[in-house]
């Protein structure tokens, strides 16, 4: 069987196209981390993901991405990728054997530890992802993301190669192509030099399990609404309390289920 094609990326430039280009492969460094998307639509990729810090730091060969066309691993003249649901039933269902095929290939040279290599299906039955999972990913050598169409994919699939699934959400996309962009740029982001400011990172909703306080520039006054004086009173001790009696109150009030959280690991480190 002829190895079907894989579309890479690596250092790519961005510019305007009103139709769909190959993702060439520019020299990314071995070790910068990778992900690898199986999609039924390469040319989603990269997307967002082009863009700003993230589309920079792909250019710079800080980390690399491929799309790998999963419609070439189909079956006869069509290339077919699915059939109906067995027991009946609505939509279509990806094929275990294709699926397989492109997932073997687009394992090919990952570690076999999966916390260094992560193989994962962006399903809205999945555990819900998170900034401690865009960690996680963040400290392995790289990802493989297997993006459904249609009513989902055959479970012998998962099940065989263990496979773990992750939703964006309580709501139901019409493919995992976006899940897989948001999660991959938040994923990245937090790798080694993207953005440039460890500290922002620190500072930023969900890193110390609670919502981010406000955030304020100039003007000083603006629609007769003026920043807190405390952020331009210079005294730093006071605009650290400040910024934490937001985040407590914000989080208290937006996010209980993280307020309770905070509250039980704090005690836990007490005791």
């Amino acid at each position: 069987m002829t190895t079907p094609p894989r579309r890479a990326q690596g250092r790519l430039a961005i510019a305007p196209s009103l139709t769909p280009r190959s993702l060439e492969r520019r020299g990314t460094p071995a070790h910068a981390w990778q992900a690898r998307i199986i999609t039924l639509f390469p040319e989603a990729f990269p997307g967002t993901l082009g863009l700003s810090l993230t589309g920079k730091a792909l250019q710079e060969g800080l980390w690399g991405l491929e799309a790998i066309d999963l419609r070439p691993f189909g079956l006869g003249k069509h290339r077919n990728v699915d059939d109906t649901p067995a027991g009946g039933g609505a939509g279509m269902v990806l094929r275990a054997d294709v699926l397989g095929r492109a997932i073997d290939m687009a394992m090919r040279g990952a570690p076999e530890d999966r916390t260094a290599w992560p193989l994962v299906y962006l399903s809205p039955r999945g555990r819900p992802f998170t900034q401690a999972k865009a960690q996680a990913w963040a400290g392995a050598r790289g990802i493989t993301m297997i993006c459904g169409r249609f009513e989902g994919v055959d479970q012998r699939v998962i099940d065989h190669f263990g496979i773990e699934e992750i939703s964006l959400g309580d709501f139901v996309l019409t493919g995992g192509e976006l899940a897989a962009q948001a999660m991959i740029d938040a994923t990245v982001r937090l790798l080694p030099d993207v953005l440039g400011n460890a500290a922002s990172i620190e500072e930023e909703s969900f890193s110390s399990g609670l919502l981010e306080h406000p955030q304020y520039t100039r003007p000083a006054e603006w629609q007769g609404l003026e920043i807190p004086p405390v952020l331009t009173s210079g005294n730093h001790g006071a605009i650290a309390r400040w910024r934490q009696e937001q985040s407590h109150a914000l989080t208290q009030a937006r996010r209980p289920d993280l307020w309770a959280a905070y509250l039980a690991a704090r005690k836990g480190a007490a005791d």
